[in-house]
């Protein structure tokens, strides 16, 4: 707050205390009226009557302890002492009379008071007129709180505390700011190749890739003052105080010009004029005609440089983004391989991490993470390293740190049964297996049967290449290995659980998609059945059609036909390596948790060694239909059809009964109570 406000508080304090005085007359005793005065004093009661000259105001003083009174002369009577002759005040009973001099008469007390009044009137006027901004008397900018006046914050360089060397994955993005930075600093290079500065710069991209960290490198870097503000600052009840708020805004940075004007979340007032989303479509349309005028409009010769951010560029009105008013649009992705690395040693500076740990090697597990999920990761890890009273991040805090910002962290606690316990192993085994053996499915990281968020189980593949484009045939090991822990399930236990909700829903999702959107089915080709209503940042939407409901009959025929076709695939897979699978989930069960690589030597050894025993004994699935035979393309692909028919007529020829390998292995731990040795299982 500065000194002047503190002035006029303490002149207006003062102005109320004085005026509040005056009123009350310091007149704290209790009051007496005229009459009863005279009638003690008759009576002898009355001890000292204290008069003042300059009103008619007296003070009565009784014999008996000294108890004082105040009274008023009624006004147009004679002096005191000819009243209390009137009275027939005796002479041996009459009071001591004396005359004070002190005080306001009632005429000057009753100035005062209106004195005060109106300067208590009239600050409160000075202060509601230094709130108004400057220029914009007539405007209801200047109406009661300031309604109209814009919120936009000056940010120093100091206060931004952020400079480019903080920002890393964003190159381009980096580039584009630092050359309209550099037009402030030396106009003189561009103007002598004719080139003007840009108007605006539209920032676009998915939530937490560094939008708003950008803008705070360019305060920092500016030499120019900075004003920042966002979106929804505009947006009020109140009819005129959008559009009000714009001229400010724009007023106070022309006056400070060369300057830069920061957005947040500019579609909160810029969206398309003509939709009525959310109410108040006529006011929020007026905000947005005054920013286009601002921008572009017939007083255009200014030296401001708008930055905008927003993750919804869709909703935006066209007549903003047009050359003009914002004439660079920069897109901002989540990281790459490099961009990773190069954010998670911005976010180690300051943090001591042991020697052993490999940045780079984190950064190729974390496909996928935006630059806020990194910085979380980091932050993260650096809270388990204090919680587990260590002196230096350690490559298990930073993995865990991970899994925490993926999944949730650990719920150790959860009671789970044993035969949910097995369920959940085989399930994430049986996802595990198939991503390794399906193709081109990133490699495993983790497998673990601790629950985290509201998942059972947890299985994390990674540390591929960074996609951008995916093949028909990558989206089909995609949904095997989706696919995969429900086909562990009905392998194993003969019927599946709740727990492949999402993954189906996943799978489910991605046939839609190659059917409907990229055109990877024989029976349409390249077609675009229907559209989806989403934002490519946020994601989410509703599907509309476009089609016949024939054709949406076809549709779901060929969704169906390639859900099918990858559970065939992860049933064929796994019927094939069965063997692995329990192997694999006799590990996990004991370890809770086991790294790709620890996975990988299990295989190896089953491969090489076998598990020593005879199978077929414990396990409903024949000979043949293990999968013992040549393959002559892509694992479990040519004969997926094929294989959903074996699965589906086990325990059909009476040959072997319909019990599975964990239901035996459960009824014999009831029966001996002896320990569980998956290994001779």
């Amino acid at each position: 707050m500065s000194k002047k406000l503190l002035a006029i508080g303490a002149v207006v304090a003062l102005v109320v205390l004085v005026t509040a005085y005056f009123l009350t007359g310091m007149n704290t005793v209790e009051k007496l009226a005229f009459s009863d005065v005279l009638t003690k004093t008759r009576n002898g009661e009355v001890k000292t009557i204290t008069t003042n000259s300059n009103n008619r105001n007296i003070t009565v003083v009784l014999n008996k302890e000294n108890k004082t009174y105040t009274s008023t002369i009624p006004a147009g009577r004679q002096k005191l002492e000819d009243m209390l002759d009137n009275a027939a005040v005796p002479d041996d009973k009459y009071p001591d009379i004396q005359n004070d001099t002190s005080g306001l008469s009632d005429s000057m007390r009753t100035l005062l008071m209106v004195i005060g009044s109106l300067a208590l009137f009239g600050g409160v006027l000075y202060w509601m007129r230094r709130r108004r901004p400057g220029g914009q008397n007539n405007d209801f900018a200047g109406g009661p709180f300031s309604m109209g006046r814009s919120q936009a914050r000056l940010v120093t360089p100091q206060k931004a505390g952020v400079t480019f060397d903080d920002v890393a994955g964003a190159d381009e993005a980096k580039q584009e700011l630092q050359e309209v930075v550099e037009f402030l600093k030396s106009p003189e290079k561009f103007a002598a190749l004719g080139a003007r500065i840009p108007k605006g710069v539209l920032l676009v991209g998915s939530p937490g890739t560094g939008k708003t960290l950008i803008a705070k490198a360019v305060a920092g870097e500016a030499n120019v003052p900075f004003l920042s503000v966002s979106g929804s600052e505009f947006v009020e009840m109140y009819v005129g105080v959008g559009a009000s708020r714009v001229r400010n805004l724009f007023a106070r940075a022309k006056k400070m010009a060369p300057c830069i004007i920061f957005i947040d979340e500019v579609d909160a007032m810029g969206r398309k004029r003509g939709m009525k989303s959310g109410g108040g479509t006529e006011e929020r349309e007026q905000t947005l005609n005054q920013m286009l005028v601002e921008m572009d409009g017939f007083d255009s010769n200014t030296n401001i440089i708008l930055i905008a951010a927003t993750n919804r560029p869709d909703v935006l009105d066209p007549a903003l983004l047009r050359p003009g008013r914002f004439d660079r649009q920069v897109t901002i992705d989540n990281p790459d391989y490099k961009g990773r690395s190069a954010i998670l040693k911005v976010h180690a500076k300051g943090k001591p991490f042991a020697p052993e740990v490999d940045l780079d090697r984190i950064a190729r597990q974390t496909p996928g993470f935006s630059g806020a999920d990194l910085m979380n990761l980091c932050n993260e890890a650096a809270i388990l390293t204090a919680r587990r009273n260590k002196t230096a991040i350690t490559l298990s805090e930073l993995e865990e740190a991970i899994d925490r910002v993926l999944a949730g962290p650990e719920r150790k606690s959860r009671l789970v049964s044993e035969r949910e316990r097995l369920t959940v192993a085989y399930h994430e085994v049986g996802h595990a297996l198939v991503a390794k053996l399906a193709g081109t499915v990133d490699p495993v990281q983790k497998i673990s049967i601790i629950s985290r968020g509201r998942m059972g189980g947890y299985t994390r593949i990674g540390a591929g290449e960074d996609r951008t484009l995916w093949t028909k045939t990558q989206l089909e090991d995609f949904m095997a290995f989706a696919l995969g822990g429900a086909a562990a399930e009905e392998l194993t236990f003969g019927e599946v659980t709740t727990g492949p909700s999402n993954d189906i829903e996943r799978a489910t999702e991605i046939a839609r998609a190659m059917v409907c959107d990229y055109g990877m089915t024989e029976k349409f080709g390249p077609l675009a059945l229907g559209s989806k209503q989403g934002n490519e940042f946020l994601g989410g939407g509703q599907r509309t059609s476009n089609y016949s409901g024939n054709v949406a009959y076809q549709i779901d025929q060929e969704i169906h036909a390639l859900v099918q076709k990858a559970l065939g695939r992860a049933k064929h897979i796994l019927t094939r390596y069965n063997l692995h699978l329990i192997a694999i989930t006799d590990a996990v069960l004991e370890r809770e948790v086991i790294s790709g690589d620890e996975m990988d030597e299990i295989f190896d050894r089953v491969e090489k060694e076998g598990m020593g025993v005879n199978m077929f004994a414990l396990r409903p699935f024949s000979g043949d239909q293990l999968g013992l035979r040549p393959v002559t393309s892509r694992l479990g692909e040519a004969s997926a059809s094929e294989a959903v028919a074996e699965v589906s007529a086990v325990g059909q020829d009476g040959t072997h009964p319909v019990q599975t390998v964990a239901s035996r292995m459960l009824s014999q731990e009831e029966s001996d109570n002896s320990d569980r040795n998956r290994t001779a299982v």
